[in-house]
């Protein structure tokens, strides 16, 4: 067992995850229709079984084909009908006639079940929970609307997993219209939301809901949630239009508060007065695939680096990545520091540098210990 433990990790095997919410219930409540007519077909086949062993000198095998397909009604003359007397007749008769009248009430029963049409939707929720069961260190997007629709292509083009949570009616239509890979039909702040949306391992929540209340509501069932599960803090982003807004989001929990009016009076402000620093943005912040990358990267409390000068981290010598901006903890930014500046612990690194060398950078800082390749600079 422990060689073949070994062996799926080196393989990555991995055992299929199961959801944190199980729709069997709502299922098997969708078939219990099914149960009379099927019960009906049993009892049916089982009594004209043993009539005709009975009446006639057919033996079980014989006496069990004949009455499936004439109480089906889907052949005859395929045995000895031509040698019945009168009372096989007769009974043959009356089995034709109860076969079509269960059969008849069994197919109204499908039709029934399936013009109301929430066993197929129960189907189909039911692929997709164990779908997003599946996702790890995902984003949940709470509420459709033109924000996330956007952000959606934005998070496709970068390979972010998310799924979109909403309560709309009609929202499986707006999901699959936008192409949104996972999406759940609920109410974003409940409990089963959270669950369908496997939000546990998720790694923070998007609300964007253009009623402040709503925002609320699911800013305050999120931490709620993180506590029942005792693991580290969500990364909460939110959406509002005003200040007074912004402030009550951010005691109530949220990381970042964002005012879509506000990001737009900046980004036409600096398209009238500053062009070029626009033009900055758009080739190496916005742009996809730029040979440049932005990122702001924490300095751990146990890192190496805390309390180190900057020109004693040799970053630009061996990655060719240049700290242009510290942001202190207790919120102090200083924009583009010296080489002696001091990196303190907890505080965030803005890093400017090829993709490929911030991701090295970042395995660098994350480190207990000097590495060995900066030792000998």
């Amino acid at each position: 067992m422990e060689l073949l433990k070994k062996l799926g990790k080196i393989l990555h095997w991995e055992r299929p995850t199961r959801p944190e919410v199980d729709l069997s219930g709502d299922l098997y409540e969708q078939l219990k229709p099914f149960r009379l007519p099927f019960v009906l077909l049993q009892l049916g086949l089982l009594i004209s079984t043993l009539g005709y062993m009975l009446i006639t000198d057919y033996n079980l095998m014989q006496a069990f084909f004949q009455s499936s397909y004439t109480f089906t009604t889907t052949g005859f003359g395929a045995l000895e009908e031509k040698n019945f007397d009168g009372l096989a007749i007769l009974y043959t008769s009356l089995v034709m006639i109860a076969g079509s009248a269960v059969l008849s009430f069994a197919t109204i029963s499908v039709i029934d079940i399936l013009n109301r049409g929430k066993l197929v939707a129960i189907i189909k929720e039911r692929r997709m929970i164990y779908r997003i069961a599946r996702l790890k260190k995902h984003f949940v997007i709470c509420y459709h609307n033109e924000y996330t629709i956007q952000l959606s292509k934005h998070f496709r083009e970068a390979q972010i997993p998310f799924v979109v949570i909403d309560p709309s009616p009609n929202f499986e239509e707006q999901a699959l219209k936008n192409r949104y890979p996972y999406f759940v039909s609920a109410e974003p702040h409940t409990e089963i939301a959270m669950l369908k949306s496997h939000l546990s391992s998720a790694r923070g929540v998007i609300t964007v809901s253009k009623n402040p209340a709503d925002n609320i509501a699911q800013i305050a069932s999120v931490r709620l949630f993180e506590k029942e599960l005792k693991r580290k803090p969500y990364y909460i982003i939110s959406s509002a239009e005003n200040d007074e807004d912004i402030e009550k989001l951010k005691k109530l929990g949220s990381n970042v508060v964002v005012s879509p009016t506000r990001l737009m009076a900046q980004r036409l402000s600096t398209m009238a007065t500053r062009p070029d620093m626009e033009n900055l943005l758009e080739q190496f912040v916005f742009k996809k695939d730029t040979p440049l990358d932005l990122e702001e990267v924490v300095v751990p409390r146990v890192s190496w680096m805390a309390l180190k000068k900057i020109k004693e981290t040799h970053l630009s010598e061996i990655a060719q990545v240049h700290i242009v901006g510290i942001t202190q903890k207790d919120g102090k930014f200083i924009s583009m520091p010296k080489g002696d500046t001091l990196i303190t612990s907890e505080c965030r690194l803005l890093l400017i540098g090829g993709s490929n060398s911030i991701r090295a950078v970042k395995k660098i800082i994350n480190k207990h210990e000097k590495p060995e390749e900066l030792k000998y600079v």
